[in-house]
């Protein structure tokens, strides 16, 4: 299955990219290659997540994010990628902007 991000996806990637490197130097480089690792599996696993707010919710292996998706016409559209320690509420009102 083909897996493409929306424009809001990758601005996503960015903000939670630049968090993690003013943590440590090296963090972001490392938070993007692994959600890069995890985004690519959606193309093997894609549509076998759990659903929340409307979207295909897989959890990040190693970080504290969830790439939100759908599938439309066979290919994995991801909406979102969202720290998963904000507030519910926070997060289903950002995915309800796509």
């Amino acid at each position: 299955m083909q897996v493409t991000l929306l424009a809001k996806a990758k601005e996503d990637l960015i903000v939670e990219a630049r968090f993690y490197e003013g943590k440590q130097l090296g963090l972001g480089d490392y938070f993007l290659s692994t959600l890069y690792v995890d985004i690519g599996s959606l193309s093997f696993y894609a549509g076998i997540h759990m659903k929340q707010f409307g979207f295909y919710r897989l959890l990040a292996s190693k970080f504290s994010c969830a790439i939100y998706y759908d599938i439309i016409d066979n290919v994995a559209v991801i909406s979102a990628v969202l720290d998963t320690r904000r507030d519910p509420k926070w997060i289903k009102e950002k995915l309800s902007e796509n």
